[in-house]
């Protein structure tokens, strides 16, 4: 099953506003679920990666949104 994480930038901009939504959903033909955070796991139910929303708190280049995985991450230019 295809899983897609959508991150909702309308979201990000309306709770720098002050409204409190979630950022992302989480698409799979058989639902839509929606929160602040999401984790990825393997088959053996490790986190592997987490996206992050953290408007308070946002990276030093400004960044409120981002992923964080110790796996090897491998930039593809297509």
């Amino acid at each position: 099953m295809i899983t897609k994480v959508h991150v909702n930038q309308h979201h990000i901009k309306a709770n720098a506003k002050g409204e409190n939504k979630p950022v992302f959903t989480v698409k799979t033909y058989k639902e839509n679920v929606k929160g602040n955070k999401a984790v990825i796991k393997d088959k053996a139910g490790n986190v592997v990666a987490t996206f992050v929303y953290s408007p308070d708190k946002p990276l030093s280049c400004g960044a409120k949104v981002w992923l964080e995985t110790e796996l090897t991450v491998e930039v593809l230019c297509v």
